[in-house]
């Protein structure tokens, strides 16, 4: 560890967070002196308080402990692009529109991969009024069903998030030239393109 780095990324941190070192010492019940010690490169924080410095400072841990936190190239803003990611933890459904590190429960969360195969669930698409209305055939117990729908379009994202037991329909304003996904718990993501035929 280049305890220099560090210390100067833990300085750095603090200070865009607003808090002094006084606030961290007390927050990890350490000395002013230890804090101070980090950041003049005389020493690394110990293991036993990594976890609950990167939680106080809102950063990964482990570029913390490189001493260099990587920033994500800027959001061309291509919707297109949309990444998702699902908790294995608490099923949080997260959305990026280009790369990054999505963090949920302690976990990092890999992308969503595409899977069309056997079990890729057929869609039926009505028009209804100003909305798709889409049934898919898929069955919703608690153990196989439907997540999440989304439908990426332009310059928006809309989500639905769907529950075991519920109806495996969803109604999604009408825009024609998007993208549906649904995630499937036990068979993954999917995608249909619109306008569907």
């Amino acid at each position: 560890m280049d305890c220099a780095k560090i210390g100067r990324l833990i300085a750095q941190l603090r200070r865009e967070k607003g808090l002094t070192q006084k606030d961290i010492a007390q927050a990890l019940n350490i000395s002013n002196k230890t804090v101070s010690k980090w950041e003049c490169g005389l020493g690394c924080p110990d293991v036993s308080l990594w976890a609950d410095l990167s939680m106080i400072l809102e950063a990964d841990m482990a570029q913390m402990m490189e001493g260099e936190i990587t920033l994500n190239r800027p959001d061309t803003g291509n919707i297109n692009k949309s990444r998702f990611y699902v908790c294995p933890s608490c099923q949080n459904v997260l959305v990026s529109t280009g790369s990054s590190s999505i963090f949920c429960c302690g976990r990092k969360l890999e992308q969503l991969a595409l899977q069309q195969d056997e079990n890729t669930p057929r869609i039926t698409v009505e028009v209804i009024d100003v909305d798709y209305f889409i049934t898919i055939e898929h069955e919703m117990t608690r153990e196989h069903y439907i997540l999440f729908a989304a439908y990426v379009q332009s310059d928006m994202v809309f989500l639905t998030r769907m529950y075991p037991e519920q109806g495996a329909a969803v109604r999604i304003p009408y825009m024609p030239g998007g993208k549906l996904y649904l995630y499937c718990v036990k068979h993954g993501l999917t995608v249909y393109s619109f306008p569907f035929l």
